[in-house]
C-alpha cells in the first residue's frame, strides 16, 4: 500500500505538524540530544585555531537513567 503525502491528512504526516517550543524542549530533555560543532579560524589558508565542541543536552533524570543502563550493559558484557 503506497502512502501519498500530498493527499494525506495533516495528522497522518508528522513532518507537517507544528509543535510548540515547550513541547520541543520536553522531547529533548526526555530523550536527549547531542550537539556537535567544529570551527576553524584561518588566515591565508593557514589554520590558526581549531575548536571542537560536543555536548549532550538532557535532563538529569534522563542522564542518570542512561548512565544506569550503560553500566548494566557493560556489566553484562563483562560476564
Amino acid at each position: 500500500m503506497s502512502h501519498d503525502t500530498a493527499t494525506a491528512a495533516p495528522e497522518a504526516c508528522p513532518e507537517s505538524q507544528h509543535i510548540s517550543l515547550c513541547e520541543a524542549l520536553d522531547r529533548v530533555l526526555n530523550k536527549g540530544a547531542v550537539v556537535a560543532a567544529e570551527i576553524t579560524i584561518s588566515v591565508a589558508d593557514v589554520d590558526l585555531v581549531y575548536l571542537s565542541l560536543q555536548a549532550l543536552v538532557t535532563s538529569v533524570e534522563t542522564g542518570r537513567r542512561l548512565q544506569d543502563q550503560m553500566q548494566r550493559e557493560m556489566a553484562n558484557h563483562e560476564q
